[in-house]
């Protein structure tokens, strides 16, 4: 599904601050795979994020989405593949909008813009159906400005509004950073349950060890701008929590 072939990039190029933030990746993530990656800060993390959206495009090397070379393509061409949910619940909704009109938004994101958006019952009960699932008994207050919302709430609707226009890929920019425990744990879940439902392509960056330790099907590590570890199915199901705390010790 996701192909990088020597992807490298360095930011300032020719320049006292020099920073070669990606050193030649090389990395294959099969379709519906679930990859968590952690690393150090600076190690290369969202920049490998980045340039898999688009938000940057790489220095050297090809990306490709299911054998299609997408590596010239801008950040809103790429999105009919991808959904991308930040560190930062304020990222990725209109906070002066209800519930109902972000969804809506949400599934238009990669469809032709017209005038008129329109919201008719039968919408409205798919949108109340789906912040139902959440258990945060939001699906009676979907016409409340989501900003009035608390982090966690809107972090767990931004990941459901995520995936209303059949995206292929979810990218998660350590989605629970700003949260509480209790919000941290809800939006991992709602994660780990839309991407099975929906059968995504997944990646997962996270600081949290116990998340890492506990989704996705694969690990990997970095550092340096490089990938240094990557640990299959079969390898993580019997890695220890000790074993993956002592990669940063």
């Amino acid at each position: 599904m996701i192909s990088l072939k020597g992807v490298q990039k360095t930011f300032n190029r020719g320049k006292a601050n020099e920073v070669m933030a990606l050193r030649g990746i090389d990395l294959e993530i099969p379709e519906r795979d679930f990859v968590v990656i952690v690393g150090s800060n600076g190690s290369g993390k969202t920049t490998l994020l980045n340039t898999i959206s688009a938000s940057v495009l790489p220095s050297a090397g090809e990306i490709f989405f299911s054998g299609e070379n997408v590596t010239t393509l801008p950040e809103h061409q790429r999105s009919r593949w991808v959904a991308r949910v930040f560190q930062n619940p304020l990222s990725g909704t209109a906070p002066d909008l209800s519930i109902l009109d972000n969804f809506r938004l949400a599934a238009l994101r990669t469809s032709a813009k017209s005038l008129k958006i329109g919201v008719d019952e039968k919408f409205r009960n798919a949108v109340r159906d789906k912040v139902a699932t959440l258990g945060l008994g939001l699906e009676n207050k979907i016409n409340q400005p989501i900003g009035t919302l608390s982090g966690g709430q809107r972090q767990a609707l931004t990941l459901l509004m995520s995936v209303m226009d059949e995206c292929k890929i979810l990218l998660l920019d350590e989605p629970t950073a700003a949260l509480d425990p209790r919000s941290a744990e809800v939006v991992m879940k709602t994660a780990d349950d839309l991407i099975k439902q929906y059968s995504l392509t997944a990646i997962l960056i996270t600081h949290n060890l116990k998340d890492a330790f506990r989704y996705g099907n694969r690990l990997i590590q970095m550092a340096e701008g490089q990938i240094v570890k990557d640990i299959p199915s079969s390898a993580k199901q019997s890695l220890s929590e000790i074993e993956l705390y002592s990669w940063f010790m």
